[in-house]
Order: C-alpha cells, then sequence, then structure tokens
C-alpha cells in the first residue's frame, strides 16, 4: 500500500458514534499517530468526525468529547475506522442503519479501507459490507451477530480478520492488535513493532479470543504451557515434536495439547507456524539471507515450505515480501 498520495500521508478516519468507548476511540489516534518515515514525516493521518455537524459527540463515560469534523470527512478517508458504541439503537436491536449514519457512509469513497473495533462492526454489517465475509466482534456479542446478519461468517475465537479492504475485531484491547496489524500491512514488521514498544504492548498477541472467555479459576499449582512456549521459542529453527515441548512440562500429549488451547487459544501446531511466519518475515526485512537460509532459520525447513505457509498467511511469496518491506529499515517512529 502507498503511504500517502503524491505528498499527503495515509488518511485515517475515525467514526465517532453517541455512546463510544473514549479508550477505543483513541486506539487509532495512538497507534497510527507514530509511524513516521525516515525524513521524519507522518505516514499517517488521523481525524475523527461524527455523523452530525462538529459538536458534541456523547461518550459512555461521564464526559462529552468535542469533534470538530462532520461526516462529509469520510470522503477524504483511506481508511474508516468505526470503534464500538453502546447506544447503536436500531443498528444493534434490527441491524439496520438510521437515516444519519446512513448519510454518512455514503460519504465513503469506493475502495476506502473499512475496519471496525468491538460491536462497530454491526454498523458495517448494516451496511451490507460484510455479507459473505468472514468477520469478528467480542466473543460476549458473536452470537447475537450471526443470528442478526445469517449472511455473515462470523468468527467467535479470533481476535481480529484481515479481509482485504475490510477488518473487523474483537472487543476492546483487540483494536490494538487490529491497528497494529494494518501498520504491519503497510509498513512491515520493523515498524509496527517499534509502533509496539513504544505504546508498551506487545506487538503480536498469540491466539484468539477462547483464551479470555470465562472459565472456571483453574488451581495455581496446576502446570500451565508458559514454559514450553518459551523453550520452543528459543528453538523454532528447529524440528520441534509436539511429544518434546509436553515432555518438557511433564504433561501427556493430550493434557498438554488441552492446556495449550484453553491458555493461548489455538493448537500448538498452529501456534508454532505463527511463531516461524513471524520469524520469517523479520528474516526477511532485517537481513540479507538467501530465501533458503530464511526458511531454515525460521525452522521451515525448505524455501518451497515456507513459501507455501506465508502464501497461506500473507497472501504473498517471501520474495514478494522482501521486495514489498524490505525499505521498511529506512523508516522510523
Amino acid at each position: 500500500m502507498e503511504t500517502a498520495t503524491g505528498s499527503r500521508p495515509h488518511r485515517v478516519v475515525v467514526l465517532a458514534l453517541d455512546g463510544l468507548l473514549p479508550f477505543e476511540l483513541g486506539i487509532p489516534h495512538r497507534i497510527f499517530g507514530r509511524p513516521k518515515d525516515a525524513a521524519g514525516r507522518h505516514l499517517y493521518e488521523v481525524v475523527t468526525c461524527s455523523v452530525r455537524p462538529p459538536g458534541p459527540v456523547e461518550t459512555d463515560a461521564d464526559f462529552a468529547i468535542q469533534v470538530g469534523h462532520g461526516p462529509e470527512t469520510l470522503a477524504t478517508a483511506d481508511t474508516v475506522i468505526v470503534p464500538a458504541s453502546y447506544e447503536l439503537g436500531p443498528v444493534f436491536e434490527e441491524g439496520v442503519l438510521t437515516e444519519d449514519l446512513a448519510a454518512a457512509l455514503g460519504h465513503i469513497r469506493p475502495g476506502t479501507r473499512l475496519a471496525s473495533i468491538c460491536t462497530g462492526v454491526y454498523v458495517l454489517a448494516a451496511a451490507g459490507l460484510l455479507d459473505g465475509r468472514p468477520a469478528t466482534t467480542h466473543w460476549a456479542d458473536a452470537d447475537r451477530l450471526q443470528r442478526l446478519f445469517p449472511r455473515i461468517r462470523v468468527d467467535p475465537d479470533v481476535l481480529f480478520i484481515d479481509d482485504g479492504d475490510v477488518l473487523t475485531s474483537a472487543g476492546v484491547a483487540a483494536g490494538i492488535d487490529l491497528c497494529l496489524h494494518m501498520v504491519r500491512r503497510d509498513h512491515g514488521t520493523a515498524v509496527a513493532n517499534e509502533v509496539a514498544r513504544r505504546t508498551v504492548v506487545p506487538p503480536h498477541r498469540d491466539g484468539g479470543q477462547a483464551q479470555y472467555i470465562e472459565r472456571p479459576v483453574p488451581d495455581p499449582q496446576q502446570a500451565t504451557t508458559t514454559g514450553a512456549r518459551a523453550w520452543a521459542l528459543g528453538r523454532l529453527h528447529e524440528p520441534l515434536q509436539l511429544r518434546d515441548m509436553a515432555a518438557r512440562e511433564a504433561m501427556s500429549v493430550r493434557t498438554f495439547t488441552r492446556r495449550f488451547r484453553e491458555e493461548v487459544g489455538v493448537s500448538p501446531g498452529q501456534w508454532l507456524t505463527r511463531q516461524r511466519v513471524e520469524r520469517a518475515r523479520h528474516l526477511l526485512e532485517s537481513t540479507d539471507l538467501s530465501v533458503d537460509q530464511v526458511a531454515r532459520d525460521a525452522g521451515f525447513g525448505t524455501a518451497q515450505s515456507m513459501r507455501q505457509h506465508l502464501q497461506t498467511a500473507l497472501g504473498v511469496t517471501p520474495t514478494a515480501y522482501r521486495r514489498t518491506f524490505r525499505d521498511g529499515a529506512a523508516l522510523r517512529t
């Protein structure tokens, strides 16, 4: 993705709706407000607008915010983000847009990238923008979203879904994961990791929402899979077997696999593949190692194996990924 049109930074417009959560409204400003190019120019410009002329917008807290831009600002967006709101009215109850919200969304240009945080997904769904697509939201709202919009393929287990020009995230802090992912997609791992460091959050969280769903509190003496994960991360270049990871925690393979899913939200095999993909991305961006060597160091064994996994995870080949993001080293935050 080009970061700017001419000399203009990529414009992110955040749609502030009544009943919004201030924390979620601030996420895009914090994440997209950091990255700069080598000349010190911001790669993104973040603007907030409402569905009404400039003025106050109510929040779910004991204060309102003053928004200085009206709905026409959506026409200038390269990316539109819709954070959660607790006052969506007929959007949430009936799956239909209000008149002013429909008019506001009508300003968005074709081809604009769209994203939602938590229940902001209901706005995209009610506008018909998610029909036939995969999407996610807070795990507590996933069943309702599926019932109200049966044409959407709702996945309640993931932190976010990237479906190209439309992205959706789970609740609250998953908005950070989503925005960091968009920075990573736009400018590479190095830039996203630096933003994450400055924001004091992990650049990539393991697993999905399954680990956050309320369950009985485990026995504090019960073994976990934390040590095995740390051990595996230091040996991604080696062939790792599930039985070896289980042995690190003195568990049977069956018990280890079950507990791993409970703690991380995905299977050990899925987790290992994700870590190796992230390792390969880092090496492709930051080193001049050959594709064969990157494949070995990331634990894929062969370039062909790595090519298949990157194609599945990212939609590009290792060579294309390196060509796209090799200049990421010249960017800073």
